[in-house]
């Protein structure tokens, strides 16, 4: 895990990386086209836009703030993926209450070997959020790459063969409704049953 930790990136440095490939007209990964190019910079203003507006639940906070325990949560990610962009503002904003957790990014692309350790129903989903002790690097929980409720709707409804832009169009209404609550809230229940910091936020 080291070796990840070693080549992964502060948030601050992630926003960076992908502003300036979008400078470039590019986004990150392997895969380049105008399709993907405007996926980035959509996503990237989703980002922008969620930092500045979204709002921390209290008791969510109150449980992050009463983690005791210093941890590095390494994020899978890519500029271009929707799901990324949702809810890693989100992570971020969770993680910034607690002195003890240190957030990293690494592209998932470029490190398939460390993705596919942590598939999601076979797939290479993204954001992955992997928590690790911070002394040990022990594993302490993993989340993503959605909110149960965004997963069980990208789920039944491709089940039912609906088309993929359908889908990410009803999961980015499932967004918009949801703020960003369910993402703080699973958070907070893995922090808490993992630390016994506080009772689950959902209570």
């Amino acid at each position: 895990m080291k070796q990840y930790l070693d080549r992964s990136m502060t948030f601050s440095e992630y926003l960076s990386l992908i502003d300036t490939l979008l400078a470039e007209g590019k986004t990150t990964g392997q895969k380049q086209s105008e399709a993907m190019l405007g996926y980035g910079r959509i996503n990237r203003q989703r980002m922008s836009r969620l930092e500045k507006t979204l709002v921390l639940n209290g008791e969510v906070r109150s449980v992050v703030a009463g983690n005791n325990r210093r941890e590095i949560w390494l994020i899978l990610t890519e500029g271009w993926c929707g799901d990324a962009a949702q809810n890693i503002p989100v992570i971020e904003k969770v993680a910034a209450v607690s002195d003890l957790i240190e957030t990293r990014y690494i592209l998932r692309d470029e490190n398939l070997d460390l993705m596919d350790q942590y598939l999601t129903n076979g797939a290479r989903s993204i954001p992955k959020l992997i928590a690790l002790d911070a002394k040990t690097l022990e594993i302490i929980f993993t989340w993503g790459a959605r909110p149960a409720g965004a997963r069980a709707i990208f789920n039944q409804r491709k089940a039912e063969g609906v088309p993929h832009s359908v889908i990410v169009e009803e999961l980015q209404h499932w967004y918009n409704a949801d703020h960003g609550l369910s993402v703080q809230r699973e958070l907070a229940d893995l922090l808490s049953s993992q630390t016994g910091t506080a009772a689950a936020a959902t209570n």
